[in-house]
């Protein structure tokens, strides 16, 4: 039997949110089978659970936000990818506010943390989402064009490309296809940054939303140049940072899924935009587990691999 995985002991952190600039602690821990991933807001006179659902999301601006009544988790994109990329069903993750540390703004600090606690198998079937039907969403025209698909795929794969018109992003690697179960999640796109460009942030700032972002947890551009110091951890870390997102806002569904996505110029908006158009279809999608290990697709019955 494929079986459900979460935490052998509790890790914890401590950073700043990217966009609240918030300290914050975070504290993740071992979740029984069947959970899912539930954030609680430990910070609250009354604490609030909320457990991640593509209909749990509530804001899609430069970050997944997922709400339950008032109370809100911001940037959940890219714990939620390093789980999907270790395989992880079940967990907690305490916060003592409202958003996700940044950390180095990558899914490598997160990795860490959760191969340090270490993955327990658990008595219990892993449950996946399989893709029957293809499933699209689009939007604009021409220049303004972007969309995403998802097609049935018996594993877990992921092409993106992007287009940002910039003369630094353009001189890097414009597409890349990531395999879940051929490839490796933590060597190939765990740390790959999020990025951003100096002329947004006045308007980013305005929005209240950057305030704790920076050269230390963000590739940052001008209009000529990479402004860290260490330059780029990859060739093309930009369009790997996007299937990174993508991973994580896909786990979001609240299973792994088993499909092929492609996007163009996706976002986190249009991501969870094919979530729902995915839901609305039940004849789209089934449940399956595996009691056969070798029934399930190639790679999914290792476990997670190091660095």
């Amino acid at each position: 039997m494929l079986q459900q995985r979460t935490l052998k002991t509790l890790t914890r952190a401590v950073g700043v949110g990217m966009h609240s600039g918030q300290r914050v602690e975070l504290t993740l821990r071992p979740a029984p089978p069947d959970t899912g991933i539930v954030f609680r807001r430990v910070d609250l006179p009354q604490p609030v659970d909320i457990a991640v659902t593509a209909l749990a999301v509530s804001d899609t601006r430069m970050a997944s936000t997922i709400s339950s009544g008032s109370a809100k988790v911001h940037t959940i994109e890219h714990l939620m990818s390093a789980c999907a990329g270790l395989g992880l069903d079940n967990l907690y993750v305490d916060l003592t506010a409202e958003e996700v540390p940044i950390l180095d703004g990558s899914s490598s600090s997160f990795v860490y943390l959760l191969q340090s606690a270490g993955v327990e198998l658990q008595t219990a079937p892993r449950r996946f989402m399989r893709v029957l039907a293809p499933v699209e969403v689009r939007d604009g025209q021409g220049d303004n064009l972007k969309w995403a698909r998802l097609e049935p795929y018996h594993g877990f794969k992921l092409s993106f490309e992007i287009d940002f018109a910039h003369r630094v992003v353009d001189s890097t690697g414009q597409r890349f296809e990531f395999d879940m179960g051929r490839d490796s999640y933590s060597r190939d796109i765990a740390r790959a940054r999020t990025f951003g460009f100096t002329r947004d942030v006045e308007m980013l700032r305005a929005n209240g939303l950057g305030l704790g972002g920076g050269l230390d947890n963000a590739v940052v551009m001008d209009d000529w140049r990479v402004l860290n110091a260490g330059g780029l951890r990859y060739d093309d870390e930009f369009v790997k940072h996007k299937i990174l997102d993508a991973i994580g806002d896909l786990y979001i569904v609240g299973k792994p899924l088993l499909a092929s996505y492609s996007a163009f110029r996706s976002g986190h908006a249009m991501n969870n935009r094919l979530l729902r158009a995915l839901l609305d279809q039940p004849a789209a999608w089934d449940i399956v587990t595996f009691e056969d290990v070798k029934q399930a697709p190639a790679g999914f019955d290792q476990p997670a691999r190091a660095w």
